[in-house]
């Protein structure tokens, strides 16, 4: 059975291994690694690990521990889509269903929507470079996936992991095969505000475009161990965030994701 990991040991891994492709092979290594989806499973493993030391059984995560398939492919109202870490719910059984309304009409769904609704899904997503230029689009996406979702269901459950370097690769000296980092704080307070817009969704009855829990993975690879921020002081002293910023990480960290989204959950279908 594959060990448990903690997030700190999963970003420390994922440090690793994308300093040493650099190393190894520039700019390039590090593009292709990063597509591989290698680095991300560090950070899905740790979603699981926390799911499990929070008092999920094992064999109700999907994938299981230690690997990277099968995910769930769940139906929502504009498309099917592959989940990365979901939790199945007791109690209840796939029927199949024939989709009656949007982009979907018509398809087959395997699970069905009693089903659906009653699974636990986290996305788990990373943007390690050009955060201000791409910020947009991916803030976008991320709000998609929610609506995709929570329109066909609305008292679905959902989580949103996502990470992001507070100062990025230097990617002149990666083509140097050298490990460096640009000087300059990226859009640190933007990416916090705006998560903090889409976290919380406590009345299902609406803001589908919302999260019931989100976790804006705050790491800093330029020290070793990667440094994870949890509270708003720590930005404050490492000169990324102003001292009268309205921003706030305290309802994004790690640390209150899983016991939070958990709460959700219990509250909305039991335990």
């Amino acid at each position: 059975m594959p060990n448990l990991i903690k997030i700190q040991q999963a970003v420390d891994k994922f440090k690793t291994l994308i300093e040493d492709s650099i190393l190894q092979g520039g700019i390039e290594a590090k593009e292709a690694l990063i597509r591989s989806s290698k680095l991300i499973n560090y950070i899905h493993e740790a979603v699981k690990s926390a799911l499990i030391e929070n008092g999920i059984e094992k064999h109700r995560i999907y994938p299981p521990l230690g690997q990277s398939s099968p995910e769930m492919k769940l139906a929502g109202f504009l498309k099917h889509k592959h989940q990365d870490v979901c939790v199945a719910p007791v109690g209840y059984t796939p029927e199949n269903e024939t989709l009656k309304e949007g982009l979907l009409r018509e398809a087959e769904d395997y699970y069905g929507r009693a089903y659906t609704e009653r699974v636990l899904a986290i996305n788990i997503r990373s943007q390690m470079s050009s955060l201000a230029k791409n910020f947009d689009t991916l803030y976008e996406r991320t709000i998609a996936e929610a609506q995709n979702l929570h329109v066909r269901c609305q008292k679905m459950v959902l989580g949103e992991v996502y990470m992001i370097p507070v100062k990025e690769y230097n990617p002149k000296a990666m083509k140097r095969k050298e490990v460096a980092f640009i000087d300059k704080v990226g859009a640190v307070e933007k990416y916090i505000k705006s998560f903090q817009a889409i976290n919380g969704r406590l009345d299902f009855t609406k803001e589908d475009y919302k999260y019931e829990k989100v976790c804006l993975l705050l790491v800093d690879f330029s020290q070793t161990p990667a440094k994870i921020y949890n509270t708003n002081q720590e930005l404050i002293d490492d000169g990324l965030m102003p001292k009268d910023s309205q921003a706030s990480i305290i309802e994004l960290n790690w640390d209150s994701f899983t016991p939070s989204i958990l709460s959700t959950y219990k509250a909305r279908f039991g335990s």
